[in-house]
């Protein structure tokens, strides 16, 4: 089985994890359009893979308003959209045993990146991706830390398992609704990117060498999508992953056919 769809749109594509995954993609002949803030990024990505394998959309997620206007903007020039990739994260520490130096703009900026957003995305795409005639896919960035949080992270693990929570429920929610919508997860571990470098979170020395080598990390998370995998847990996230989430997910889903078992006996009285 190989990577079964045909144009994918990337939001978060203007460094790390999105970028990476933007060139596999291209890489193996998939038409990408790649979106995010930093257009000077979006451009040179253009420049070195070419206007005829890749478009570029210049759009920031907490812009939660605009929102509806980017997706039908994006599914008008590009009707034939049949995946997406739901990739934009931040990482910033927190001490609330120091309360004082807590910034709860910052919090919040961080829990709108990483959730909020991911949802309101996630709504005003689906509609698109329903009507399509074959099968069409949304794909989401959550984290380990969406299984186990980490105590200098606390606001990014909690939004994480917001996230993965969602992505559950969404899944079992979709199988029962119009079209034909997969919905996968990928579960980093830490991985060196940008995501820790020292500009987001100075405590951390080389933070940008945490972790597993980005291109390895890209290319198992490329061969497991073509294995039709729709979650993929990585390196010490497969770890955990087997270790209690497995077990969880088998207690979700029998929790799921009770409750909608009683919901229709219900309604039926």
């Amino acid at each position: 089985m190989s990577f079964p769809y045909q144009k994918v749109l990337i939001i978060g594509a203007t460094s790390g994890i999105g970028k990476s995954l933007a060139t596999k993609l291209v890489e193996n002949g998939i038409r990408v359009v790649v979106a995010g803030r930093r257009k000077e990024n979006l451009d040179a990505f253009v420049a070195q893979h070419g206007s005829d394998k890749v478009d570029s959309a210049v759009f920031d997620v907490m812009q939660l308003e605009k929102i509806p206007e980017f997706a039908s903007t994006i599914t008008a020039a590009h009707p034939d959209l049949d995946c997406i990739f739901v990739n934009s994260g931040i990482q910033r520490p927190f001490d609330f045993a120091k309360p004082e130096t807590v910034d709860l703009d910052i919090f919040d900026q961080e829990l709108i990146t990483n959730y909020t957003s991911a949802v309101r995305l996630t709504k005003a795409f689906l509609p698109h991706l329903q009507q399509q005639p074959r099968q069409t896919a949304l794909v989401y960035t959550t984290s380990q830390m969406a299984l186990v949080p980490m105590m200098r992270c606390p606001n990014y693990g909690a939004s994480k398992a917001a996230l993965h929570h969602f992505i559950l429920a969404l899944r079992t929610q979709l199988q029962e609704g119009a079209g034909n919508v997969r919905v996968l997860e990928i579960y980093p571990p830490a991985v060196q990117t940008e995501l820790h470098d020292a500009k987001h979170q100075p405590d951390l020395k080389d933070g940008h060498l945490i972790g597993m080598p980005l291109q390895e990390f890209v290319d198992e998370v490329w061969t497991r999508l073509g294995k039709g995998e729709d979650q993929i847990p990585v390196g010490s996230a497969a770890e955990i992953f087997q270790a209690f989430e497995v077990k969880r997910q088998e207690m979700y889903k029998g929790m799921t056919e009770l409750l909608s078992g009683l919901l229709k006996q219900f309604l039926r009285e």
